[in-house]
């Protein structure tokens, strides 16, 4: 229950989100990406609860404008004139090539995935052949009179709609020059003289071709004429971003005064089923700050400003669901010293935690008798930003890692915090995907390419390589989660193919692999005393593995086969961590960004008829009645904004919450914002 634990609630961590730029959809592998200011990348699986597979971290000045899919590959362009192709499968960027076109401001692909079309500020459309390994600059469109802002392929790869000032631009691929020149009108009024900007353009398999401007404007064009079909006037300000559904029969338009408009595709006619025509069906009010992008998908629209949200198709009432923090934990604690440590892009914090007075009551509040203390500030040197960092469980250890390259620090506590740098590191750790320290911080855990693992032995002399760990079965794909045995034997890793692997620390071997569960494992953490691994994934199912028998425990067949309460599959935010309970090692702690939940694996688990959140009903019950209603499951949501929850070696829980409204009061005002009467 709550009252056995004394929790430490911290609200020291100032995380910010970077604000959201761009996201790109693949319909092939249901991927979405998503650019954001700081340069980094995120990459979500849409078919797998939305969740974020894979981060390339950013560098400063990276300007990043647009986003585009060719194939499985991942492009990118922006302000400071460069293409950038990633390397998805070791999370970093692959090459650049500079456009020679000064600031970019839209990239896009024909849907053949031939070649990449990128408008520029100099007014030019320049083509690019995608080869194999990279991409080759084949030539350049006519030039235009003023930057491109945004582009859009027909679906023949014929031609392109260029959105620009005042105009579009119709462009013959094959001979570069323009078809129609699609004049837009200015604002009526007081700010008449003001440029019209075209945000956003869409070309549609039929020859229309929509567009959204800085008048407020959605606009239908016909491609084949040249002539304006119908404006819809959407808002007061901007129309700053335009999404079509893979069907061609649903739009979506994004505003800088946070309305999300949409459009369908339907017909005028209800006798004869003709005269189709683009046709205003809903306006969600629901963001307080410009939408920058928004992506039609199978299942639901993606919302995008400077938060991320979901909003879903399924049910009558459209349900909204933020995205606000990473699917990884950007915090890391010292269990056995007390210490915490904030990993933000571009340096890390370690705090000492705060000490009560007293035991208390359950419920109560207890008061400091010594603060929380700010320890140490680690900055960062150069522009590459902090991909993954750990903090042993001694606090003696800070490691972090970047793109290209991993320092590692040996903290002393004689009487001020001093650091020291450890100069000569193995060559082979040159970066990390993921951290982690062995129990006994006698040994580091680095995760590489190819979802291996290095190990390091670390003593007062430094750090000594030791071995690679590599799966039986051949793997490309990054690690996310490393988690190693408290008695030092056992070190399991996860991957972004769903694969976890066993290794065991003493013959430095594979030991085994858990069988493939179709779905990214989002925490998971091998018990103390059983050594049983237990692992959470993304869709909410849970598994639990015993490592010495390579099978799977009675516990765990008998949840497959009953299956999980509704009310848990149902929630939509990944768990993150995986704790065990040293005074009960039946109970195991997990928490998302709402609950913590403590799972009894020895009580029943609650039918689909059974009430979930049932503790209140329960204390009303006469005990008889109380034990037999009781079941495995019990959510606690005292605490909300959670990024971590953590159970300390003084059987303390360590609660980060980061309250979403102190984030909104820090980001960016709007572009503009309707009030009332005005």
């Amino acid at each position: 229950m709550m009252g056995e634990f004394k929790v430490h609630r911290v609200r020291l961590f100032d995380y910010m989100p970077s604000e959201i730029i761009a996201i790109a959809f693949n319909h092939q592998n249901e991927r979405m990406a998503v650019a954001r200011k700081d340069g980094s990348v995120e990459i979500y699986h849409c078919s797998d609860s939305f969740f974020q597979e894979k981060i390339i971290s950013g560098r400063e000045q990276c300007g990043t404008e647009s986003l585009s899919w060719v194939g499985k590959r991942l492009f990118s362009a922006g302000l400071n004139s460069l293409i950038t192709e990633y390397d998805l499968m070791n999370q970093r960027v692959k090459y650049t090539i500079d456009a020679y076109g000064g600031p970019i401001w839209a990239i896009s692909a024909n849907q053949q995935g031939t070649h990449l079309a990128v408008g520029c500020e100099d007014g030019t459309v320049k083509l690019f052949e995608v080869n194999d390994d990279t991409i080759q600059f084949e030539r350049n469109l006519d030039r235009q009179k003023g930057r491109i802002v945004s582009l859009s392929w027909h679906p023949s790869g014929s031609k392109l709609a260029a959105g620009m000032v005042d105009m579009i631009q119709v462009l013959n691929v094959e001979t570069g020059h323009s078809i129609h020149r699609l004049l837009v009108d200015r604002r009526v009024g007081p700010s008449s003289s003001k440029e019209c900007v075209v945000w956003s353009v869409i070309y549609l398999s039929d020859g229309t071709i929509i567009s959204g401007d800085s008048a407020g404007m959605v606009k239908i064009w016909s491609d084949v004429t040249g002539t304006l079909i119908k404006s819809h006037n959407v808002t007061e300000f901007d129309v700053l971003a335009l999404s079509v559904s893979k069907n061609e029969d649903s739009l979506v338009a994004g505003t800088s005064e946070g309305l999300v408009v949409r459009f369908q595709f339907l017909s005028t006619d209800f006798v004869n089923d003709s005269n189709y025509e683009w046709v205003r069906t809903h306006t969600l009010r629901n963001h307080t700050h410009d939408v920058r992008a928004v992506a039609e998908i199978t299942t639901a629209v993606l919302v995008v400003r400077p938060l991320f949200d979901k909003i879903e198709e399924t049910s009558p009432v459209s349900a909204m669901q933020k995205i606000q923090f990473p699917h990884r934990n950007l915090v890391s604690c010292a269990r056995k010293s007390g210490m915490i440590l904030f990993q933000y892009p571009s340096h890390l914090e370690l705090w000492r935690l705060g000490e009560s007075e007293g035991q208390g009551t359950a419920g109560s509040c207890l008061l400091l008798k010594r603060m929380p203390e700010k320890l140490l500030q680690l900055k960062v040197k150069g522009e590459e930003h902090i991909r993954c960092s750990a903090v042993s469980p001694c606090g003696e250890w800070i490691v972090y890692s970047t793109a290209s390259s991993l320092r590692l620090y040996r903290l002393n506590f004689d009487k001020n915090v001093s650091i020291t740098k450890i100069s000569k590191l193995p060559k082979i750790l040159s970066s990390s995907s993921q951290l982690c320290f062995s129990s006994d911080a006698s040994h580091l855990f680095s995760a590489s390419t190819q979802s291996s693992v290095h190990m390091v032995s670390l003593s007062q002399a430094g750090c000594k390589f030791v071995a690679t760990l590599k799966p039986k079965s051949g793997s490309h794909q990054s690690i996310h989660l490393l988690a190693a045995s408290e008695d030092g034997l056992w070190l399991a890793s996860a991957n972004s193919e769903h694969q976890v692997h066993i290794y065991n620390l003493q013959t430095r071997k594979a030991h085994c692999t858990v069988p493939v569960y179709n779905s990214s494992v989002s925490a998971m953490a091998i018990h103390p005393t059983t050594n049983y691994l237990f692992m959470i994934h993304a869709d909410k199912q849970m598994f639990e593995f015993s490592i010495e028998k390579k099978a799977y425990t009675n516990w765990s067949r008998e949840v497959q086969r009953q299956g999980l309460h509704p009310s848990w599959l149902k929630r939509d935010t990944p768990c993150l961590n995986v704790m065990f309970n040293p005074k009960n090692s039946s109970h195991i702690i997990v928490h998302d960004a709402y609950m913590f939940c403590i799972i009894d694996q020895s009580l029943p688990l609650p039918d689909k008829y059974s009430i979930f959140n049932n503790q209140l009903t329960l204390s009303k019950l006469p005990e008889d009645e109380r034990i037999s209603q009781m079941h495995a499951f019990k959510v606690y949501q005292s605490f909300k904004d959670i990024m971590c929850v953590d159970l300390m070696a003084d059987q303390s829980l360590v609660v980060v919450e980061r309250p979403l409204e102190d984030i909104t009061t820090q980001l960016s005002a709007p572009i503009k914002q309707k009030k009332f009467a005005t």
